[in-house]
């Protein structure tokens, strides 16, 4: 993982990028529909800002944060669309301020963190890089639904790097939520990062191989195109079988996306 201090810098960067495609928005478009089934703009944008709350009282106040877990555990399908749901019903200005001021107060909290410090989340406890480089990913996760719910292509970055290492991290996670054995070996995995950079993890003589554009990968792993979309290439039966399932995220899979041709 990279320096702490960057990842926070780059998580700031990514949520000023989707501000900026949100910031100007009309009622209208806030309620817009996008690719999550039942989620509009508003209901993104709210996601966000509650996630960024639980960080904050994860980092900040673990008894509070414990009564959150609770309420999780107690319905565990259906408090995250709880949470956006209950978001979206602000109004657009006062959903975008909600936001901004959350993830600032986040911002300021985990730079506060100690280093070698670690709190709860849903899963194992988190750093506050990891946790900085979790909430970027699901910033621009949740960012490129925004975008195709507007139309909007957005230009890769290197900031990819970070989604592209917890999909890697998480590929026996991946297994583990569907009740399947991990695959015991390790793979390895080399993708082509938007500048043309080579981004490697795992051993370079691992059978088990996976290649292809950065962006594609990243994508996969947070369930935002489709395996037959992409053009990651697989070597080895487990290698292929982690393609179809991987996720980047914590909790239920979803549906995902369908393939292009299904639409």
């Amino acid at each position: 993982m990279s320096d702490p201090v960057v990842v926070l810098d780059d998580l700031r960067d990514e949520s000023e990028e989707l501000d900026s495609l949100v910031g100007e928005l009309s009622e209208e478009q806030w309620g817009a529909p996008t690719p999550a089934p039942g989620w509009t703009i508003a209901h993104q944008i709210a996601h966000l800002a509650w996630t960024d709350r639980a960080a904050l009282l994860a980092a900040t106040d673990a008894e509070a944060f414990a009564a959150e877990t609770e309420k999780a555990l107690a319905a565990p399908d259906r408090f995250v669309d709880e949470g956006a749901e209950e978001g979206a019903k602000l109004p657009p200005a006062e959903l975008l301020a909600h936001w901004r001021a959350g993830r600032e107060r986040l911002q300021e909290a985990l730079r506060a963190v100690p280093p070698g410090v670690r709190f709860p989340w849903y899963g194992p406890p988190m750093s506050a890089q990891a946790m900085a480089t979790a909430r970027l990913m699901e910033t621009w996760a949740h960012g490129q639904d925004v975008a195709d719910a507007l139309g909007a292509v957005r230009t890769p970055t290197a900031r990819l790097r970070h989604v592209a290492w917890i999909g890697h991290r998480a590929r026996d996670y991946a297994f583990l939520v569907r009740g399947l054995p991990a695959p015991p070996e390790p793979f390895r995995i080399e993708l082509t990062a938007p500048d043309g950079a080579s981004w490697t993890y795992g051993p370079e003589e691992a059978a088990q191989k996976v290649t292809g554009p950065a962006l594609d990968f990243c994508l996969l792993v947070t369930r935002r195109l489709h395996r037959d979309d992409t053009a990651l290439v697989a070597e080895g039966e487990d290698a292929e079988r982690w393609l179809g399932i991987a996720q980047a995220f914590a909790g239920p899979a979803g549906p995902g996306r369908a393939p292009e041709g299904d639409r």
